[in-house]
């Protein structure tokens, strides 16, 4: 007795491969395959695509939390002033705080803050503000504000100016395009209530030159942020020796849950812990819902395109029953034929996930020129940072998101295969040819 032929032998590829390249006048069904190839491909194309702006617009957001905030806030819970019976939420201690704060494993930097929100002018223009009071050293050390391909002046004019009572600031590029001023040109910061006098609170008003403009790459940040030295921002906020809070870097941000046990009992009594994930939890929490949902949705795109196929193989074994029945009675077996039109479905699967890889890739690489023509084409309104918080559609390809891509569209060209190709199998050869 001859040995049955093993699975997916060549006769079978060639069966399958002169059934899909088949005219319609012979049977065939190829423009029912170039739909479902055409569909699988521009599904899986959708699908890269969307994975990959998600991760970018992810990683581009988290990198600008870190990369110009705190991963750690500390602050003083407050304690009742028995002067005023006003509660006093200021550090006095802040450089033993700092001391050993920073000598938690895992801690990179500790810098003391004063800040305060006051009113920036410059001639007839006004903007809201928050002011960062920190030393010179410690603003070195934040990447996206020291950076020189996106920062305008010199970061090392940024100090207290000695024998005088005068200080630079650093501003950010929405602060200084909001007042129509660059460095080298003076910004009045106006404090209400900042001077106290037998009249009563008046405003404190004192003008500084602008030695850096920042951007950060977060328009939240450089709309809103200007930074001061550290011993300015105590005199002008009247917080002579006190800060107002201690700004913590970490090795590891995305472990700093962790660590806040650690901080808070180096930090003392009456101590408070704000992590970035505290500040940015909601948002992060609705990015992870959203990812969650497009990943449905476009898997539903992809289960949509992949049933093309079987519409198109159903179309295929019915026009082929004549040759089914030949096939079977030639001593085809039923797993034979099954695998003869398994092979034509899962071949358009392939071919169909195998290009919308390469234009998904193709998509993200160039995400940067290809959102340049779509904000012309749009009148420069197709990306607004004051609504999106970040200046550009990021896109980061992962393997990760090209995996889970491929698997899932083969897996659903595979399975939806399996029907019809079973139909064909189990096609009774005699009722095939009985009318023949």
């Amino acid at each position: 007795m001859a040995a049955s032929p093993a699975p997916f032998a060549p006769f079978e590829w060639m069966i399958a491969w002169r059934y899909l390249r088949a005219k319609r006048a012979e049977g065939g069904v190829s423009v029912m395959t170039w739909i479902s190839l055409i569909g699988i491909t521009l599904a899986v194309f959708a699908l890269i695509a969307t994975l990959a702006v998600r991760s970018g617009f992810r990683a581009e957001f988290v990198d600008t939390i870190l990369g110009a905030n705190a991963h750690v806030t500390l602050y003083n819970a407050g304690t009742i002033n028995e002067q005023t019976g006003h509660i006093d939420r200021t550090l006095h201690d802040y450089d033993a705080m700092a001391e050993r704060v920073g000598a938690v494993p895992g801690v990179t930097r500790v810098a003391p803050l004063v800040k305060g929100q006051v009113m920036a002018n410059s001639r007839d223009r006004n903007a809201g503000v928050q002011v960062f009071g920190i030393s010179p050293e410690n603003l070195k050390t934040i990447p996206r504000i020291n950076n020189p391909e996106t920062g305008i002046g010199d970061i090392d004019a940024f100090r207290v100016i000695p024998d005088t009572e005068q200080a630079t600031v650093a501003i950010g590029s929405g602060v200084a395009r909001e007042l129509s001023i660059t460095v080298g040109d003076k910004i009045k910061l106006i404090l209400p209530g900042g001077v106290k006098s037998p009249l009563g609170a008046t405003p404190r008003v004192k003008v500084y030159d602008v030695a850096y403009v920042f951007t950060a790459g977060r328009y939240d940040i450089d709309r809103t942020r200007i930074y001061m030295p550290f011993a300015e921002a105590q005199s002008y906020f009247n917080r002579e020796g006190r800060a107002t809070e201690l700004e913590v870097m970490v090795e590891q941000p995305e472990a700093v849950d962790n660590m806040t046990a650690d901080l808070l009992g180096a930090a003392g009594e009456l101590s408070q812990v704000w992590t970035w994930r505290d500040a940015s939890g909601g948002f992060l929490r609705a990015l992870d819902i959203e990812d969650n949902v497009m990943f449905i949705i476009l898997s539903i795109l992809v289960l949509i395109a992949a049933m093309n196929i079987t519409s198109g193989l159903i179309m295929l074994v019915k026009n082929k029953g004549r040759d089914i029945g030949i096939l079977r009675t030639m001593g085809l077996t039923e797993g034979s034929v099954l695998r003869v039109f398994f092979i034509c479905g899962a071949f358009t699967g392939m071919i169909g996930t195998f290009f919308g890889v390469i234009l998904g890739c193709l998509f993200a690489i160039y995400i940067d020129p290809i959102f340049s023509l779509v904000n012309v084409l749009s009148g420069g309104q197709a990306w607004d940072p004051s609504i999106r918080g970040i200046y550009h559609l990021p896109a980061q390809l992962q393997m990760g998101d090209v995996l889970s891509a491929v698997a899932l569209s083969l897996g659903l060209s595979f399975v939806v295969t399996i029907f019809p190709a079973r139909r064909a199998a189990r096609m009774n050869p005699v009722e095939a040819l009985r009318y023949e």
